[in-house]
């Protein structure tokens, strides 16, 4: 059983902890106290580290008394640059050497006994494996939920395009929170009222005339992550931003790294787990469930709902977040036997619902926990299924000499994201009263894009979108390949792949790719529900995940390889497997313009005409991880 909360919490708020080159940190520290005397206990304990850009008092106390009551010592850090602690903030950039500085103060208190264990979600997770590249000596465990691996190839950037989440969140929950905003009531005033929507609706903002001119060293770094792009550059091989490159010299500790299908980290998180958990001999567990991004709230982050955007999977899905994390800490810093039964891999295997309406626009799609020992799962078999020209999708390889689709691509009319692996897309709600009166701490955030599964049609709130409002498959610039019904369900749960085979006759251009349930029309939705499961983008200048741009040559057909995120579902016997190929996501991407100028900022635009191809040697396809029939 896990630790009771038999004890009572003396907290010490506002520590000093110095780094090494003079930075004070400020660290809110949470230590079991004796309920009768209300005095901390003599007996050290283990210590857990949590450190946040997020502020680290409100929902974070609850977070530290909750521990210290189950007999941790916690602490809840300011990142550099944040709130109470000392520094200018670069994104990332300090976090390697600030965390391993931490967790050694840590294990040299009195009341610590020696041990540290980390925890936290999304930048809490970067964070995390940032201070594991430096092998702190104190450094025991780790739950790293929701985080990266390769901040160039999968985070920031995505395949040489840039994730506009990042843009959206320096506008908002970075920029709004700078020190400089927090203490300027007239920055904090601009910021307030920008709407990120038209931000990000007229087109790339330029350095100095952007709304974070008013806090330079957040538009630094935003621009930079926006428009470096070759590998070699400093940023990207930062230890704070990719933990890919110093996978070797990292720390060998037990680890559980866990996501969701719908999150914006999942292939960093199988990605983390399936390298980590061959190169090292510390125990490591994958745990990887239903959900959308979330936040580290009390007492639970997405974990406790049992839906994903439109969609439904029932109960099974919940788990206790707090109580996972503390069986996983008991076991390995207090020794108790409460993770020793853990599977190495737990998934939540989506769908098998009746498809059925709940609560409004959600289908219910359902699903079930599976385990496994390893990931990408045994006895999983790799299937192709291919493009063809009358817009099937099947195992058959096409056997055309010539066989091709060509569509339009504007970059001013770029197809809208519905949902998907999106956070952070978000904008403060717009209000008449004053930033004085109503501060941005108590302004509501919207989001522009939905997260999770949605039914791929566009709706009067979706951003971006024209009218009529219309399933996305009937745009012009969107290319459908579909199987027939399937007369047997399929299972797919691992990673995929996918190879366009396409040309441009621009200097530079975007492939996009979607995989989708595609129910059948019922009476709850007599229009089906295209279900989308994960989606791609490929630039073509860093197609092949090149390291530096190499434009191509119009006409020429290129390969353009992506993978989307793992995933893991059923496609029913009936439903039909479906994968859209466009040039565009938006704004889950940057729009490409099409010029073959920069990378980020070009403010020309050219339409581009783009085909794909469905022919014998030039075989588009989707690479499916098909699990056995049972």
């Amino acid at each position: 059983m896990a630790s009771e909360p038999t004890y009572d919490v003396r907290a010490e708020l506002d520590v000093a902890v110095e780094m090494r080159d003079g930075t004070r940190l400020a660290t809110d520290i949470y230590r079991p106290a004796d309920p009768e005397t209300g005095d901390p206990i003599d007996d050290p304990k283990p210590a857990l580290l949590d450190r946040t850009p997020y502020n680290k008092r409100g929902r974070m106390e609850r977070h530290g008394e909750w521990y210290a009551e189950r007999g941790y010592v916690v602490a809840i850090q300011d990142c550099r640059g944040r709130f109470e602690s000392e520094g200018d903030y670069y994104i990332f950039v300090n976090e390697a050497e600030d965390g391993y500085d931490t967790v050694e103060w840590l294990a040299e208190r009195d009341y610590c006994d020696g041990q540290v264990g980390t925890f936290g979600t999304s930048y809490g997770a970067w964070v995390q494996s940032a201070l594991a590249t430096q092998d702190p000596p104190h450094l025991e465990a780790m739950f790293v939920n929701q985080g990266a691996a390769n901040g160039r190839e999968a985070t920031f950037r995505h395949n040489g395009a840039f994730e506009l989440r990042w843009l959206c969140w320096a506008l908002t929950l970075g920029g709004g929170f700078a020190k400089r905003a927090l203490s300027d009531p007239d920055v904090q005033r601009r910021l307030a009222n920008v709407d990120t929507r038209e931000v990000l609706a007229d087109g790339p903002v330029q350095r100095g005339q952007s709304p974070l001119r008013h806090i330079p060293n957040y538009e630094e770094w935003a621009f930079d992550i926006m428009e470096q792009g070759d590998a070699d550059d400093e940023l990207w091989q930062s230890p704070g931003v990719n933990f890919e490159r110093f996978r070797e010299e990292s720390a060998d500790v037990p680890t559980v790294y866990s996501g969701a299908w719908y999150d914006s980290y999942t292939k960093a998180t199988c990605d983390n787990f399936e390298a980590l958990a061959e190169e090292k001999d510390a125990d490591h567990f994958l745990l990887m469930g239903p959900w959308t991004h979330g936040w580290d709230t009390y007492p639970l982050p997405s974990w406790n709902k049992s839906y994903s955007g439109e969609t439904e999977f029932g109960e099974a899905a919940l788990r206790d977040y707090q109580e996972v994390r503390l069986q996983f800490f008991d076991h390995y810093l207090k020794g108790e036997e409460t993770w020793g039964d853990q599977p190495t891999v737990q998934y939540f295997r989506m769908g098998g619902g009746d498809g059925h309406r709940v609560q409004g626009e959600r289908i219910f799609h359902g699903g079930e926990w599976r385990e496994a020992d390893e990931w990408p799962l045994p006895g999983t078999e790799y299937e192709k299924f291919f493009a063809h020209a009358d817009g099937t999708l099947a195992r058959e390889r096409p056997d055309a000499e010539e066989s091709a689709t060509t569509y339009e691509f504007d970059p001013k009319d770029p197809v809208p994201t519905l949902g998907g692996n999106c956070s952070s897309y978000i904008s403060y709600e717009p209000r008449e009263e004053s930033i004085l009166e109503y501060p941005l701490s108590e302004r509501k955030l919207l989001d522009i894009t939905g997260r999770g599964g949605y039914d791929q049609r566009t709706r009067e709130d979706t951003y971006f979108a024209d009218e009529p409002h219309r399933p996305l498959e009937q745009r012009d610039d969107v290319l459908v390949f579909r199987t027939p019904p399937l007369e047997e369900a399929v299972e797919i749960a691992g990673p995929i792949r996918v190879r366009v085979y396409g040309s441009t006759d621009a200097a530079d251009t975007d492939f996009t790719a979607k995989l989708i349930d595609e129910y059948p029309a019922s009476e709850e939705f007599p229009e089906g529900f295209a279900l989308n499961l994960s989606d791609s983008i490929c630039r073509a200048r860093y197609r092949g995940y090149r390291d530096h741009p190499d434009f191509v040559d119009p006409g020429e057909i290129y390969d353009f390889y992506m993978e989307p995120y793992p995933t893991a579902n059923v496609f029913e016997a009936g439903h039909r497997i479906r994968l859209d190929i466009s040039s565009s996501n938006f704004p889950r991407y940057d729009v490409n313009h099409n010029t073959g100028g920069p990378l980020y900022g070009d403010r020309e635009y050219e339409v581009a005409t783009n085909t794909v191809y469905h022919e014998k040697e030039h075989p588009t396809h989707i690479e499916l991880p098909i699990r056995p029939r049972e």
